[in-house]
């Protein structure tokens, strides 16, 4: 950077310098990939966003990872866990055989350690009025299956009806009214629903552009993200008190603990990006049969 872009840019370096400290502060490394709602002094918040179709070259327009957190007497544990890969997890092993013994004090230890599930999608911020900087841009969102079943719910409604509607879609999908209430000290999605059919643009070059910033999904589920059956429970240990070093207690985020008639004439885009998500009526009701499902659409 030249000295005279420098100066030019001085009077506009302060706002972005105040975010930086405020990250530096809270100890937190800050994703700017991703998007979070805010909620006002009263607990309740709100916001608009679009479910998008699976990046290029996967299947799925969701990532579905599950994952324990919880406290020892060595400290805390948390941890991707191996289920998500559908590999054995030493947590799941340990919870086993505590329910097993039949003792209710064993039984709650097992509730406390149990995994808890997350689904990243990219999203489209529509409305954003805590940060309305956010509108038109792409995020990965992270959330848990109270709003994954809704999402399921419009795809496979419960009466007959009621037109299913893929929420993913660009052209006939919906948007999502996103409303959060603070129950029992915890945010609540019940409120939360999905707008009436909509393209979310009329024009495929946007669409494009929008679809080619998505973050991969897969991701979330290589190999990589996860540690080794060892290496967890050596972890596992340690936080359990079996072991000889605590761990310091990290920053938890606790609200994460949660026919159709022929189509019309397709622009290439269109073709390319529904090719992998089409809309049917089979039945979506457990999320691995979701996920079975899209990949069984992918196949055929």
């Amino acid at each position: 950077m030249s000295f005279a872009t420098l100066k030019k840019k001085s009077g506009n370096n302060l706002e972005f310098l105040q975010k930086e400290l405020e990250k530096s502060a809270s100890g937190r490394q800050v994703d700017d990939r991703f998007w979070k709602p805010e909620v006002d002094a009263s607990g309740n918040g709100y916001a608009v966003i679009r479910f998008l179709p699976a990046p290029e070259g996967e299947t799925v327009p969701w990532a579905k990872v599950y994952s324990h957190a919880f406290q020892g007497p060595g400290g805390w544990y948390i941890e991707n866990s191996l289920t998500t890969i559908n590999e054995k997890d030493p947590v799941g092993e340990v919870n086993r055989g505590l329910w097993n013994t039949g003792d209710d004090a064993d039984k709650d230890t097992a509730r406390r350690q149990k995994r808890k599930l997350s689904y990243y999608s990219n999203i489209l911020v529509v409305k954003d009025p805590k940060h309305p900087e956010n509108e038109g841009k792409t995020f990965l969102y992270k959330y848990g299956k109270k709003i994954h079943d809704k999402i399921l719910a419009a795809m496979q409604p419960e009466f007959q009806d009621e037109t299913p509607v893929n929420v993913f879609d660009f052209w006939e999908g919906a948007n999502f009214k996103l409303k959060i209430k603070k129950v029992a000290g915890f945010w609540n999605y019940d409120s939360s629903e999905f707008d009436s059919v909509s393209a979310l643009s009329s024009d495929d070059t946007e669409l494009e552009a929008i679809w080619n910033k998505e973050h991969s999904l897969e991701a979330f589920v290589a190999k990589d993200q996860f540690k080794t059956y060892e290496e967890l429970q050596n972890r596992l240990n340690l936080v359990l008190g079996l072991g000889k070093r605590p761990a310091p207690a990290p920053t938890v985020d606790s609200e994460e603990y949660e026919p159709v008639a022929a189509p019309p004439a397709q622009s290439s885009f269109r073709q390319k990006v529904t090719a992998n998500i089409p809309v049917k009526e089979e039945s979506i009701v457990e999320d691995d049969d979701a996920l079975s499902y899209f990949r069984q659409l992918a196949e055929e």
